[in-house]
Order: structure tokens, then C-alpha cells, then sequence
């Protein structure tokens, strides 16, 4: 029987195809090139060979898409038809559990293959994958540490698990350790944008923002080729150092150039980009029309089913483009998954609801309803997913609920908590100073800061 690069055994496996494959999962590893192209190749050269439908499925399913979910599990039926070793029936079972909504128990079945097999870098990405989108920040972190000493510099993909492992120290707020590692893995495969995207994210934890953007800057050749599946994602987190430097306009001229010049239609990119326009539209900037495009693309994804994190950012998009029906349907959807018993049903129930419920509150000038949603939910909404950075949007819609509520105790007390974390934020301490002006009975002041373009 044919073996990976790891050593593993794969069945129904050629030469040529294993070869494919151990490109294809080299691809994923970087987020770069087209590792679903690789797997085709590989699928066609050896239709028998299983694992090159598993790590397809694989892929399509951690899009948090309705339409590749259909395509993973398709893919999963052919796998089943085929001859399967232990270690591939593993990952079957995992993907199973992913499509039946339970994310935490395909994350556990993914902890037990790994201690098994901690060479297994397609199943520990995936798993890491899975552990961002349930929020689960020490397993970030632990999966990582469990088969770290497993590894070394001499192990293809060993600076891959570094690169997983500071995003998941990040999360745990390890900040130094997470630098340190996002920085050695970047040394060791400068196009790992994963670990680059961990040291970033470090940085906006801290506020340092000016340190962000030179970060971004100097490494921008690695990150941000054409061929590079999450490029957005990281200007994204340049535009946010931007904002919380004040400066609006080129906030502004990311959102136009490098986040939504392409028109991508995945998931993850429109997350991105309905969340940076709600942030300048919270920071007073006017953003025109910019929302109906992305809007418009929210159609193919929000299902009330799938992953209630991306419904709320298609929330955010329809509130934003004026499109109340749209939010009422998914709201109608999202309660009829909610009577359900899975995992992401309770996502939806516990957590999904209350945001999206908060934040048309909000669109709707509607503070102290906002207010009763959001904070019911803020501490516990790590558990339907998303990082630190991301979730931050749902504490400065909070804060900026209070201010215009009038509630001063409240607003001085969540602006005080904003600083204490990110004491330089231009974005904090413009909070400071309009909850001591509204103390001191003076008007708010309006923030307006120019016309869309």
C-alpha cells in the first residue's frame, strides 16, 4: 500500500496521485495556490484513492458554506464506497459528525485521531479549523502543544504547526509566546499566512497599531499574492490598525482596494467585509451604498443553518443595505433550527439570535434593547465562533449603544474597560471623551466624518 509524505498508509493510492496529494495538502497548509484543483488531479489519476475525496471534504466543509457542505458530504458518500484504512474511517467519522452540526463532538473525535496519529498534519489543520469556528480557544492552543514534541525543524509542515500553535497561544492571551512562535514560523516558511495572521493579531490585542501596519507592510510580498486564499482576511487586519489610529480614509481605501476590489463571494471575505463597514459606520463614516453589494452576496450563504457567525455578519449587510425582509426570513429560519438539538442549533439559540436580535436593535435606534441583548450574550459569544479581533465588534457596538442611550454609568464603565486593554485606541478615546462630555450635560457631538465615495 502507497504512503504519504507522514508515513501514513493511503489507500487506492498511484504514485502519481500520492504525489498530488501531498502537494495539494502542502497548498492547504499555505492557503495558496488550489489544493481542491491538486485533489481533482489526484482523484482522476486514482479514482480509488480515498483520501483524495477526505481532504476535499475536508476543505469544503471548513468553508462554513451551505453549498460545499453539500459537496463535502457527496464526497463523503464516495469515500464510504471505497476501501478505508483505519486512519481514513477516522477521518470520515469526523467529517460525519461535522455534517450532523456537532462541531465539538468532530473536534473530539479529531483530538483522539491526532494522539494517534500526530503526524496527521491534514487532520490537525482541520481540526485547528474547527476549534476557530466553535471558539474554543485553549484547544487552539492544545491540540497544537499535544503532538508538538512529535515534531521537528526536519518534518515537512513542522513550521505549519507552529504557525497553529501562536494563533492558538493568541487566543489565550500568551501574547509574547504567541509573537515568538508567529515570528519563528514565518522565518522558518515566510508564505505561512497563518502564522503572519497570528502575529497580527497579537498586535491588534495589544494595540499596538502602529507596529500592525508596519508588520503588514513589510511582509505584504508574502500575504497578498493573487494566488493567496486568505489575503483579505489580513488587510482586513490592517484596516483595523487604521481605524484605531483614526485614520478613516485609508480604513476606507482598503475596504475599496484590497477587501472588496475582487468581489469575492466567500463566506469568509464577506465576513470581513460586513464587519469592517459596520465598524466605520460606527465610527461615523459614511459608507453610501458600499453595503448592497456585499448584501447581495449574503444570499448564497445565510441559511439560518449552516453557521450562525456568518448569519450575523449577513445581518449586519442587509441592516446595512435596508433590507428588513431579509433579516426577518433569516430570523424565521434561524428560530426554526434553534428547536433543534445540535450543537449549532444551540450556537443559534444561545448566542446567534441575541447578537443578530442586538445589533437590528441598534440599526433601529433602539439602544436600550441593544443593550439588554448584547450584554446577556457578550461574555458567552466565543461559543459560536470567531477570534478576539472579530468578536470586538460586539463590544463597540455595546459601548457605542450606551452612549447614545444616555446610560453614563454603563458607558463610562465599558469605556473603561476598552482602555484598560487598548489605552492608545483613537476608536477608545474618542469613547472617553464623549461619555465626559454627556457626565458634564453637554450635547453628544455628532460623528460624521465625510461622504461615501
Amino acid at each position: 500500500m502507497m504512503k504519504d509524505q507522514y508515513g501514513y498508509e493511503v489507500s487506492g493510492g498511484s504514485a502519481e496521485a500520492v504525489m498530488l496529494y501531498d502537494q495539494a495538502i502542502g497548498a492547504f497548509n499555505l492557503y495558496r495556490g488550489d489544493p481542491v484543483g491538486l485533489l481533482d488531479q489526484a482523484a482522476s489519476a486514482a479514482p480509488g484513492f480515498a483520501m483524495a475525496h477526505i481532504a476535499r471534504a475536508h476543505m469544503f466543509a471548513t468553508t462554513s458554506e451551505p453549498g460545499a457542505l453539500v459537496q463535502a458530504r457527496s464526497l463523503v458518500d464516495t469515500a464510504l464506497d471505497l476501501r478505508l484504512t483505519e486512519r481514513e474511517r477516522s477521518h470520515v467519522e469526523a467529517l460525519q459528525r461535522l455534517f450532523a452540526g456537532e462541531w465539538s463532538g468532530a473536534a473530539l473525535l479529531l483530538d483522539r485521531h491526532n494522539a494517534r496519529y500526530p503526524h496527521d498534519l491534514l487532520a490537525l489543520q482541520v481540526g485547528h479549523l474547527i476549534d476557530f469556528f466553535r471558539g474554543n480557544a485553549r484547544n487552539l492552543r492544545d491540540r497544537i502543544a499535544r503532538v508538538l514534541p512529535a515534531w521537528s525543524e526536519d518534518i515537512p509542515g513542522y513550521s505549519i504547526l507552529l504557525g497553529m500553535y501562536a494563533f492558538g497561544l493568541e487566543e489565550c492571551g500568551e501574547y509574547r509566546r504567541a509573537e515568538d512562535t508567529g515570528r519563528r514560523a514565518v522565518g522558518l516558511q515566510p508564505f505561512d499566512c497563518w502564522a503572519h495572521h497570528a502575529v497580527s493579531h497579537v498586535m491588534e490585542m495589544q494595540g499596538r497599531a502602529e507596529d500592525g501596519i508596519g508588520w503588514m507592510i513589510a511582509r505584504e510580498p508574502y500575504w497578498s499574492g493573487d494566488d493567496n486564499a486568505f489575503k483579505v482576511h489580513n488587510w482586513w487586519h490592517r484596516a483595523l490598525f487604521h481605524l484605531h489610529l483614526g485614520q478613516y480614509d485609508a480604513a476606507l481605501a482598503l475596504y475599496d482596494g484590497s477587501v472588496r476590489e475582487g468581489r469575492s463571494a466567500l463566506a469568509l471575505d464577506l465576513v470581513d467585509a460586513a464587519s469592517l463597514l459596520w465598524r466605520l459606520s460606527l465610527s461615523g463614516v459614511d459608507v453610501g451604498n458600499r453595503w448592497l453589494e456585499v448584501a447581495d452576496a449574503w444570499e448564497q450563504h445565510a441559511d439560518g443553518m449552516t453557521y450562525a457567525f456568518n448569519d450575523w455578519h449577513a445581518v449586519m449587510a442587509w441592516l446595512g443595505a435596508g433590507r428588513s425582509r431579509n433579516v426577518d426570513e433569516l430570523i424565521s429560519l434561524l428560530r426554526r433550527s434553534a428547536a433543534a438539538e445540535s450543537e449549532s442549533s444551540r450556537w443559534i439559540r444561545d448566542v446567534g439570535l441575541p447578537l443578530i436580535e442586538g445589533f437590528r436593535a441598534f440599526w433601529h435606534d433602539d439602544y436600550q434593547a441593544t443593550l439588554d441583548s448584547l450584554l446577556r450574550v457578550r461574555h458567552i459569544a466565543n461559543a459560536f465562533g470567531g477570534s478576539h479581533a472579530q468578536r470586538d465588534v460586539i463590544d463597540w457596538t455595546l459601548a457605542e449603544a450606551a452612549i447614545r442611550a444616555g446610560d453614563d454609568e454603563l458607558a463610562t464603565a465599558l469605556v473603561n474597560e476598552r482602555l484598560a486593554q487598548k489605552p492608545h485606541s483613537s476608536i477608545n478615546m474618542e469613547f472617553l471623551s464623549r461619555t465626559r462630555r454627556s457626565t458634564a450635560g453637554q450635547p453628544p457631538v455628532a460623528l460624521l466624518r465625510g461622504a461615501p465615495r
